[in-house]
């Protein structure tokens, strides 16, 4: 499967040989005994150029999230086998602050805790430390994140606000729609990186973290709109409620398979606070 992947990533024996540390001869016995053991054509292959079929790209897709799963389970498998068994616990930084510490202190307090290591991530990061093995458990935001594939109890539902500069002169209005805030030309919603760290085309400064987004906002230079929750943390900063804004969902998730003791308890505690 590697080998595979390798091969369909650079369309080029030579280069994926390099990239493996391999001859190539080597490298094109294994991929023809791949396509003999599957019985299809993985590979057109000229003179000149290698494509993928139909067929390979599916494989590479499979073979993608495969290989996924089995450096996650290998990264689960050591922390398993740690001297001092922990948990690992991901969450975006700014968010979820209240809950988050409240269930740092209830698990601690339970007969047989563990140690809870917690990584704080950019915005949708967590997600993919959770798919990929390098988390036990996840705070999640419905809609921000997806949950798909995993397994998650609700904890909060919450209203969104739009976040202005102090003294901004729609600060006093009791609402506003996302439509309304859209049209602040002199205040632009922020670009978000995707998962490939590019950025969307738009008017709005690149942001990668709350408390850069913050600081622009009490400059003068974007608004957001953000969940209730993270008023508490705000200063130099007004709030407007946003009732059109869809209400966001803070979610425990955990992989399906889990069977970690020390997961399932922090999960026990979450949902019970």
């Amino acid at each position: 499967m590697r080998y595979f992947v390798a091969v369909a990533e650079e369309l080029h024996f030579g280069r994926a040989a390099q990239r493996l540390t391999m001859a190539q001869p080597p490298l094109s016995r294994a991929i023809q005994q791949l396509e003999r053991r599957l019985g299809v054509v993985l590979l057109h292959r000229t003179a000149r150029a290698v494509a993928l079929t139909e067929a390979g790209s599916v494989l590479l897709w499979e073979a993608r999230a495969a290989l996924d799963a089995v450096e996650a389970a290998e990264r689960r498998t050591r922390r398993a086998a740690a001297e001092k068994p922990g948990v690992v616990l991901a969450t975006k930084a700014g968010a979820s602050r209240e809950l988050l510490s409240k269930l740092l202190d209830a698990y601690a307090a339970e007969p047989g805790a563990v140690a809870v290591e917690v990584v704080l991530c950019g915005p949708g990061e967590q997600e993919r430390l959770l798919r990929d093995g390098r988390a036990d458990v996840a705070l999640l935001q419905r809609p921000f994140d997806t949950t798909a594939g995993l397994d998650t109890e609700d904890l909060c539902t919450e209203r969104q606000v739009v976040v202005l500069p102090a003294g901004h002169p729609l600060a006093g209005r009791p609402h506003l729609s996302i439509a309304e805030v859209a049209t602040l030309t002199d205040l632009p919603l922020p670009r978000w990186p995707r998962r490939d760290g590019s950025y969307p085309d738009g008017p709005g400064p690149q942001v990668r973290d709350h408390t850069q987004l913050f600081q622009l906002i009490a400059l003068g230079r974007a608004c957001a709109i953000v969940p209730e929750s993270l008023k508490a943390h705000l200063r130099d900063h007004a709030t407007v409620p946003v009732p059109d804004a869809p209400a966001v969902t803070t979610v425990i998730a955990w992989p399906p398979h889990s069977r970690s003791k020390a997961v399932a308890d922090l999960v026990r505690t979450a949902t019970r606070l």
